[in-house]
């Protein structure tokens, strides 16, 4: 064999080794996820697995409830999981239960409540409490989501502004589908839900935040599931997805990023 020919052929094996190498330790990460994070998570996370080589798998759905695609749900059935991202305290009651890792729990983000219309349609006066309250009086039909947003605005708000009553026959719990979808198709004149998740949606209008007498903040968090056969990749993304490096993305998708001690 030609010399030429001998170090090309050891480059080409060294080329071969090296990739086999890292194919070998690169990794499969998956992930479930809620839908307060999902559009910034998405824009992200191309650029955490050309930083990483790893692969991130996901799979999506709500923090919580009893439909085919919510996180526990889905935990429960076996499915795949390195990390969880989903409402705080619904990662509280996963920690609980003992399906995540205690202290591998990381605050990612606050978000607040919003309200939307379908697009072109006359926007309320939501600047108080009161313009609120008068607001959901005047809309003929409402719809607020199955997770922490819907939750609060059920049970909470509508007791706060003193219309559960008149709530009973026109607002509706949406499950497992994105609020403004449903405005959008005009199947909705109002709906809430959080800022996060409304913004991805189009032919709808965000009218804008809850006022602070009425807004209640829902906390996202991510953690690592007990069952993950990638924790230490896992960690590696959560600790991407709450790096400066990943702060406009989430302002920008209305997110508000919680400091923590290891930005």
């Amino acid at each position: 064999m030609r010399p030429s020919v001998a170090v090309r052929a050891l480059a080409l094996a060294f080329i071969s080794i090296l990739a086999l190498s890292t194919a070998a330790s690169a990794a499969e990460i998956h992930v479930m996820i809620s839908g307060g994070l999902t559009a910034a998570y998405k824009a992200l996370v191309p650029e955490f697995e050309r930083k990483t080589g790893n692969k991130v798998v996901t799979a999506y759905g709500p923090s919580m409830g009893t439909t085919e695609n919510a996180i526990p749900v889905r935990l429960d059935r076996g499915e795949p999981a390195d990390v969880l991202i989903l409402v705080g305290y619904a990662l509280g009651d996963l920690i609980k239960h003992g399906k995540v890792v205690p202290d591998s729990r990381v605050d990612l983000v606050n978000s607040p409540i919003g309200i939307a219309v379908k697009s072109g349609a006359a926007k309320p006066d939501i600047g108080s409490a009161e313009s609120v309250k008068q607001a959901l009086l005047a809309a003929k039909s409402i719809a607020y989501s199955d997770s922490a947003s819907g939750v609060y605005v059920s049970t909470e708000m509508f007791a706060k502004l003193g219309i559960t009553d008149a709530m009973k026959d026109k607002a509706r719990k949406i499950p497992a589908t994105p609020v403004g979808e449903i405005v959008a198709r005009g199947d909705a004149e109002i709906g809430l839900q959080q800022i996060s998740e409304l913004k991805p949606v189009a032919g709808i209008d965000i009218v804008g935040p809850l006022p602070d007498a009425l807004q209640k903040i829902t906390v996202f968090s991510a953690g690592i599931a007990v069952v993950s056969k990638e924790p230490e990749a896992g960690k590696a993304l959560i600790s991407f997805l709450a790096s400066p490096e990943a702060r406009d993305t989430l302002v920008k998708s209305g997110l508000d990023p919680i400091p923590t001690a290891t930005h």
